[in-house]
């Protein structure tokens, strides 16, 4: 996916449909995302953020608790969008080149947001939303929640891929979109890609 068809993705999704109050949070996350070309995320306060967009505090903390809280949000409106196609047209590998390539085109942003080390960081969110998502998606085509050994696996290997993005992310993004998405893949434990697998899912 180049880096125009990504844009006007992510365009469409910005103004299809959107109610005033995510209007409000695309102000702030354009807000944030121009503070963070200059200054790192644990520096920027809310100050900083209202300012660059000319809203209240009192409307930035009626939209989120914190700043992290706002970073966590666009991450989910880019992330959501590939992994929602999984199991519906679309592999695990698919999905995530398709993230990579969203994290790409946000490359400033991203290699900001990575490098905190927040409690609330996008590192720690990241791995809650990937493996929340894949315990539901795996629950949903088995019909049962998962047992408690592909659990631990999944666990582990969702806090394995957010690692390898962090690396990934803050080491320039060497690897294409692709490369790393294959990589992950094919560092799925066995045991799990077999499950994967059965359901189409790789």
């Amino acid at each position: 996916m180049t880096d125009v068809k990504i844009r006007a993705g992510l365009q469409e999704a910005a103004s299809e449909k959107v109610s005033g109050s995510d209007r409000t949070k695309y102000k702030l996350a354009s807000s944030i995302k121009e503070c963070m070309k200059t200054t790192p995320v644990d520096k920027i306060t809310v100050k900083d953020i209202v300012e660059g967009c000319g809203v209240t505090r009192q409307t930035f903390y009626r939209n989120f608790k914190d700043k992290y809280d706002l970073i966590n949000w666009y991450f989910d409106k880019l992330v959501l969008q590939s992994f929602a196609q999984i199991g519906m047209g679309h592999t695990v590998g698919e999905s995530l080149a398709q993230k990579f390539d969203f994290i790409r085109n946000e490359k400033a942003f991203f290699t900001e947001a990575f490098r905190s080390d927040d409690y609330n960081s996008v590192k720690e969110h990241d791995f809650e939303l990937i493996l929340q998502f894949y315990k539901n998606l795996l629950a949903r085509k088995s019909c049962h929640p998962l047992g408690e050994e592909l659990e631990f696996l999944l666990e582990m290997y969702c806090r394995g891929s957010v690692y390898m993005t962090e690396k990934w992310v803050l080491g320039g993004m060497k690897d294409s979109s692709g490369e790393i998405a294959a990589k992950l893949v094919e560092a799925m434990p066995p045991k799990l890609e077999k499950v994967f697998r059965e359901y189409g899912l790789v």
